[in-house]
């Protein structure tokens, strides 16, 4: 019965859409694809340096896979895909967050807090960092399994914040606007018109391997293999996106993936830094045939891990809405089943939202 309901909905898909529509709908039939364009021997700082993630207009990917069937295969995934996770979603638990910010701030040192989603708070020494703040949820039909129950105004105001990429998900206004605008705002290249529209003009613009540092503590914007998008009207990437390596003023060295899909280049990363904490983002990575090229599954986030040498391992960017097929708690338990094969548990920061690590 099945079977047949699959073959039914190939036809129908081949009477109602483009050829497009069905081109997409038999791509992920077969064995899936390579998906991402393998570096060859390329170096990613020569890439940066002669700019060849510029375009005229837009910004490109010089590791992502085209996207030029993208809209076709949206299609195909809402209206002809079965979930496989299907029997699993209504598991999904809400867990309200609460965060002892006294403990927070009372630590000497260096701290990661897990907000939500993937919103990360560091404390490093007498400054904060706020990575990607999203505090509520981001569209009326998309649940939010994480709901924040502190007071903000107890929250430990950022002396910088940290933008990856334009995702509604990464850059939020709503949130953004419950900040102070005089704070710094560290982003890519680009959002001009979103951060001048929010009344934040104290930024800095970081393009790939760019540097901001106040001399203790030294931010660079790193290659990821991803995209952007604010407006579906004006089209993808029209400003860029990115990880970031942050050299504490307490020490430790962290990197953070932002949305990033698996690519070759993890190794060279690894080579020119040393890094204490990699912070992958690991969410909305089912199903394979359509999120492969943009988010990593927990075993590719295993495979970069153990590519860029990172001492220890944290993941973000799931919990809290479910933007894939899988069920929002299921990342952390893939991701163990899968560290536990490899025999590395022992290196894994299993952080659940309103949790810190302490450095």
């Amino acid at each position: 019965m099945g079977r047949l309901t699959a073959v039914f909905k190939v036809m129908l898909a081949a009477q109602f859409f483009p050829r497009m529509v069905q081109s997409a709908v038999a791509g992920h039939q077969g064995p899936a694809p390579l998906h991402y364009r393998p570096l060859d021997g390329r170096d990613l700082r020569q890439i940066a340096a002669r700019k060849l993630h510029h375009g005229k207009k837009t910004f490109i990917n010089p590791m992502g896979m085209p996207r030029n069937k993208r809209f076709w295969q949206v299609l195909s995934w809402k209206l002809f895909h079965t979930n496989a996770y299907a029997d699993f979603l209504d598991d999904q638990p809400v867990t309200p967050v609460a965060i002892d910010w006294e403990s927070v701030m009372s630590h000497r040192g260096v701290s990661v807090t897990f907000i939500k989603h993937s919103t990360l708070l560091i404390k490093d020494v007498n400054r904060i960092l706020l990575v990607d703040p999203v505090f509520d949820d981001i569209f009326w039909f998309i649940e939010d399994f994480s709901p924040l129950t502190f007071d903000l105004e107890k929250m430990p105001q950022p002396d910088h914040v940290l933008i990856t990429h334009g995702h509604y998900d990464h850059l939020d206004e709503a949130s953004l606007k419950r900040l102070d605008p005089k704070t710094h705002v560290i982003t890519p290249l680009g959002y001009d018109s979103e951060f001048n529209d929010m009344g934040m003009s104290h930024r800095t613009q970081l393009d790939w391997y760019s540097t901001w540092s106040d001399g203790s503590c030294e931010i660079t914007l790193l290659p990821a293999n991803h995209w952007t998008m604010r407006n579906p009207i004006v089209g993808p990437n029209r400003s860029l996106w990115g990880g970031y390596l942050i050299k504490t003023a307490g020490g430790p060295v962290i990197y953070i993936s932002g949305d990033s899909a698996y690519f070759d280049g993890f190794e060279q990363l690894g080579n020119d830094y040393d890094i204490d904490l990699a912070i992958f983002n690991t969410g909305a990575y089912a199903p394979r045939w359509f999120m492969a090229p943009s988010h990593m599954n927990p075993t590719e986030t295993i495979q970069a891990f153990e590519e860029i040498q990172a001492r220890q391992l944290m993941i973000a960017h799931w919990g809290t809405f479910r933007l894939g097929d899988e069920p929002v708690h299921f990342p952390p338990k893939d991701l163990k089943h899968a560290l536990g094969e490899k025999r590395l548990l022992s290196r894994w920061i299993d952080l659940h939202h309103g949790q810190t690590y302490f450095f």
